[in-house]
């Protein structure tokens, strides 16, 4: 399939983004993680509402909402996630919005451990850069804030979006065999209780 270089990108010096197929711009300028052939409108998308995570226990809920900065994107290419409590108090959040709207993370999956004492949530390039890295952050509730899944697996990089829970708080999710084999991947477990706790406090 043919590639064409889409001038708006240049413009915007993305230019990691300049070949993109046709196939690969979305066709609905509200959802898809995508870039737009042609910008939309101001006020579009007003409609989108953020995606509501529950926690077992019914004490929390996370929330994934797309940030919206650029025209030239669906709104859903970066993500914000909050934590509240079931009375609607913000407890915190995190922002992986760019400044231009090409540099940051949107949320791929999302869940809250079993015990509903974390929130573990796997992301994706809104930039496409480095496209075969999921990171992967985990909200914890009792020390009410967020780590780096990497940080609790010697700083390795995480290789797919997907991953499960094994126990109340354990999780299972893909890295790589050794540092640089990307087609060689590997899963790897954590207990998040114990991992976080040695976590640095700059981790977030």
């Amino acid at each position: 399939m043919r590639c064409k270089r889409v001038p708006w990108l240049s413009v915007l010096g993305v230019g990691s983004l300049t070949l993109l197929s046709a196939d690969a711009l979305a066709a609905d300028p509200c959802t898809g993680h995508k870039l737009l052939r042609t910008p939309r409108p101001e006020l579009s998308c007003n409609n989108v509402k953020p995606r509501i995570y529950p926690s077992p226990d019914g004490t929390s809920r996370a929330l994934v909402y797309p940030v919206d900065i650029s025209l030239n994107a669906t709104p859903d290419l970066e993500s914000r996630v909050v934590i509240r409590s079931n009375k609607g108090e913000t407890l915190t959040s995190k922002d992986y919005a760019s400044p231009r709207g090409f540099n940051g993370y949107y949320v791929v999956s999302a869940k809250w451990s079993p015990d509903s004492k974390f929130f573990v949530y796997s992301m994706s390039s809104s930039g496409g850069h480095s496209p075969w890295q999921f990171p992967i952050a985990v909200y914890s509730r009792a020390k009410n804030r967020f780590g780096q899944f990497s940080d609790m697996i010697n700083g390795n990089p995480t290789l797919s979006a997907d991953f499960k829970f094994t126990g109340p708080h354990t999780v299972v999710a893909t890295t790589w065999k050794q540092a640089g084999a990307m087609d060689d991947k590997v899963p790897v477990t954590v207990d998040l209780e114990d991992a976080f706790g040695k976590l640095p406090p700059s981790s977030d």
